[in-house]
């Protein structure tokens, strides 16, 4: 059956495949139904801007305010509109773009937020967004949203560059703890709803980073080769969705895709996001991402940032030169404007800014990190702890709360507790080790000359401190060498060892993006580490530290096998004099740069072998930015993954230990067993590219689609998640109507408390559509809480589009009709249901 009554007219489609522009079908090249753009039961904030304003914010639908406005500005100020600046007073936050104060035109400051508002004045840390999605709830991510959206108001600031909608492709990825998921369905649900929460308060969203930035290495410059219908039916659905919940604004990406920069590539910001998507909104750049002037500016880029380097006098010169027209300039500032007019922030008055709400956004942030913790393993009744009893807190991790990723997902909180003190208002005898010393001990007096005390070494103002000597080593062994210094990155000391500079500044915007844990000492002082091998004997030292106009504060520390040794044997008596052992490990995740295995860093594999040896009674405690692999898995009682669960997670974790929560979280990425089996494993060319070019040729099998595309078999895979109580499901029925699937069937609380379970429904392939399809895709879920003994009847939609594919002839979504089979389970692996139903029947 063919749908004839699409409900938006049939536009210009667009081929991306090389960037090219091709025109769509006049009809339909096949026997099979052709999925239209779903409308929502009411008019949605994307709909009621394309009514007001138009697709292009001009026709007969303008702004009066906004013509008004642009008739009167100069070109100078009309281009003083379309860049960045430098804030006369600044907050701290990411970009500014100034106002024209004769025409009562405002300012507006731009922050980072992925996780909570980035500025220098305190801002609830929420958990990281990967923490968020594993709830499962696009509810929470709406309120997860209002909390940042009033405090983004409340701090001053208009503009959020968040969320952050790529899909997690390699568990490489050093941000895939400031997105959701590698599944489309449910990044598409989170990311809509966590916009109509920041929107709702008042703070313009900015999602990023359009489009396929979903790695950190080569970020700046590699080319991105996707076919049309991968695409599609990939990585865009999120963005799709976020403009259909009303996002005033999107960021492109630094990379380029089929060969042109995603901040200049014409088929991406005008074909697919205004033209089939009807945006309205205004486009920026991420932050140094424009290349052109001319060209990105006729291909849809609307705002650079941070500065005008070429939407700054370069584009004033070409519009006088007749290079570029002055109604492509007026067009990019209706966009801007337009954004302004809609948020009210060009009515004259400001509009109110309401103060914070601390403790509103602390029980926000931990309902999240309670309802994101993942029970990966559990096993003899590890978990839950008893209450009263002797625990083993060990790791640095557990000392010392990892409360976010680093980057521009790093918040500055009011108070973060460290689960170690959570942990003992609640055990009646609790020990500590450090397990591995991330920061260093100090380096032996005895094997410097001449001597130096590199513990708290201090330079008076505006004095430099000098050192020349001779480090010796009594064996050939890896070191590790920790620089702790006080001041901004050029007044790092300079450390040379045999000649080489073991801490230069990192290029560009890498230098200032920080860790969330081994970037900064317990008493605030930054930190650099490298390791390096050191052969038996005299090597050359020399370091160079700086004053400055205040002084400055500097230490050299190591780590040698020997102090890694002497931190497992401190920990593995801790262990065997405990009855449980709660050891927290950590992966310190940074923008800008991508992980190199699964692995857990450093000394963490040895430890948790060597300890899980001394007492099987574990717990390990992940405070990890993406999956890990575990060799160490079948030694361990018990295995919780807990992210970068943002200021309140201790408590959170503490709860979820012992018992007073059930863990909520579901994986919303499938972790592989090793570095050898996962879906860009082996490839190159998939990642991290090769000569610049990174080809996307998994296609539409991504995430949990690959792993049962090539029947690997994961460590844990997509939706897995345990409970301290169990579930049985049973009676499922799926009925077909005219807007999608009604998936029903019956939940039981199987077991003797209370507990949440995430049952998930699965599509199989369309057997009417002649493209290759998964082997099944998540079509929906639901999150429940039921006591003991509770059993209720539950209803899952599954939307029209979910059962489409995208066709690359007609260039648009087709209906999968047909009988197709419905499974439901509590993971993509854990299928305890199946059913049949005919599509479009």
């Amino acid at each position: 059956m063919t749908d004839t009554a699409p409900r938006f007219p049939r536009r210009t489609a667009l081929s991306l495949l090389g960037g090219a522009v091709v025109l769509a079908a006049a009809a339909p090249l096949r026997a099979h139904a052709r999925e239209g753009h779903p409308t929502p039961a009411r008019p949605g904030p994307a709909v009621a801007a394309r009514e007001e304003h138009g697709p292009e914010g001009h026709g007969p639908h303008r702004s009066a305010r906004v013509e008004a406005l642009l008739a009167r500005l100069t070109l100078d100020e009309k281009i003083s509109l379309l860049h960045g600046a430098t804030d006369p007073r600044p907050l701290g936050q990411a970009g500014y773009v100034p106002g024209v104060e004769r025409l009562g035109i405002p300012s507006l400051r731009l922050a980072d937020g992925p996780a909570g508002v980035r500025v220098t004045r305190h801002a609830t840390a929420l958990p990281a967004p990967v923490m968020l999605a594993s709830a499962f709830d696009p509810d929470l991510a709406r309120r997860y949203g209002r909390v940042i959206g009033r405090e983004g108001r409340a701090l001053g600031q208009d503009v959020l560059l968040s969320p952050m909608v790529n899909l997690i492709r390699t568990p490489y990825a050093g941000r895939n703890f400031e997105t959701f998921s590698e599944d489309p369905l449910l990044t598409a649900h989170l990311v809509a709803a966590e916009i109509e929460g920041i929107q709702g308060e008042g703070l313009i969203a900015t999602v990023k980073h359009f489009a396929l930035n979903n790695q950190e290495r080569d970020r700046m410059t590699v080319d991105v080769r996707v076919d049309e219908r991968t695409l599609h039916e990939t990585e865009l659905r999120g963005f799709e969705a976020a403009v259909a919940a009303g996002a005033g604004a999107v960021m492109g990406a630094y990379n380029k895709v089929n060969g042109t920069y995603a901040c200049e590539n014409q088929a991406l910001l005008t074909g697919v996001l205004r033209e089939r998507w009807g945006f309205t909104g205004l486009v920026m750049t991420d932050w140094s991402a424009a290349h052109s002037t001319r060209e990105a500016l006729v291909a849809g880029l609307d705002l650079e940032m941070p500065d005008g380097t070429h939407f700054g006098a370069p584009l004033t010169s070409a519009v006088r030169d007749g290079g570029v027209p002055e109604a492509h300039v007026d067009r990019a500032v209706r966009r801007v404007l337009g954004v302004m007019d809609r948020f009210g922030l060009l009515d004259g008055t400001v509009p109110h800014r309401p103060d914070r709400d601390a403790a509103a956004g602390a029980a926000v942030a931990r309902e999240v990190a309670e309802a994101g913790a993942t029970l990966l393993r559990n096993t003899a009744g590890t978990l839950p702890l008893t209450p009263g009893g002797s625990v083993a807190v060990i790791g640095p991790t557990g000392a010392r709360p990892l409360v976010s990723g680093g980057g521009s997902a790093h918040v500055v909180p009011e108070h973060a507790d460290s689960p170690l003190d959570a942990v003992r208002a609640r055990a009646a005898r609790v020990t500590h080790a450090l397990g591995e010393d991330v920061f260093g001990k100090p380096v032996p007096a005895s094997a410097l000359d001449p001597a130096l005390d590199t513990e708290a070494q201090r330079v008076e103002a505006g004095r430099t401190w000098q050192y020349d000597g001779t480090l010796t080593v009594g064996a050939t062994e890896t070191w590790t060498l920790v620089l702790h210094y006080s001041g901004t990155p050029p007044l790092r000391p300079r450390v040379l060892l045999d000649g080489e500079e073991l801490f230069p500044l990192r290029p560009g915007w890498d230098e200032y993006f920080t860790g969330g844990l081994l970037t900064h000492a317990d008493d605030g002082l930054s930190v650099r580490r490298r390791t390096l091998t050191l052969t038996r004997g005299g090597h050359r030292l020399s370091v160079t530290a700086r004053g400055g106009d205040t002084g400055s504060l500097f230490r050299l520390r190591r780590i040698t096998e020997e102090t890694r040794a002497q931190d497992v044997r401190e920990a593995v008596r801790a262990a065997r004099a405990a009855r449980d052992v709660v050891l927290f490990a950590y992966e310190d995740a940074i923008e800008g740069q991508d992980r190199t295995s699964v692995a857990l860093p450093g000394d963490q594999e040895r430890l948790i072998e060597a300890v899980t040896a001394a007492n099987p009674r574990t717990t390990v405690v992940l405070n990890t930015s993406s999956a890990t692999s575990m060799p160490w898995l079948e030694r361990t009682g018990a295995v919780l993954q807990m992210y970068y669960p943002g200021q309140e997670g201790a408590a959170a974790t503490a709860a979820v230990l012992f018992g007073e929560r059930d863990p909520g979280g579901r994986l919303t990425q499938t972790f592989p067993a090793d570095d050898d089996h996962h879906p860009v494993a082996g490839d190159p060319r998939r990642y991290p590219g090769v000569d610049g070019t990174e080809h996307y040729t998994e296609g539409v099998h991504v995430g949990h689609r690959w792993y049962d595309a090539e029947g690997v078999r994961p460590l844990f895979p997509f939706g897995h998640g345990l409970s301290y109580t169990s579930f049985a499901y049973r009676d499922p029925r799926a009925r077909w109507t005219a807007d999608g699937l009604d998936v029903a069937f019956t939940v039981r609380n199987t077991g003797p408390r209370e507990g949440v379970d995430v049952p998930q429904v699965y599509a199989g392939p369309s057997p009417d559509l002649p493209l290759a399809q998964p082997v099944r895709v998540l079509a929906g879920y639901r999150r429940l809480v039921l006591r003991a003994g509770e059993e209720r009847r539950v209803t899952v939609r599954v939307e029209r589009r979910t059962l489409s594919s995208w066709d690359p002839e007609l260039h648009d979504w087709v209906l999968g009709t047909g009988p197709r089979t419905l499974w439901i389970g509590a993971s993509s692996r854990d299928l305890r249901l199946r059913t049949r139903v005919r599509v479009g029947g």
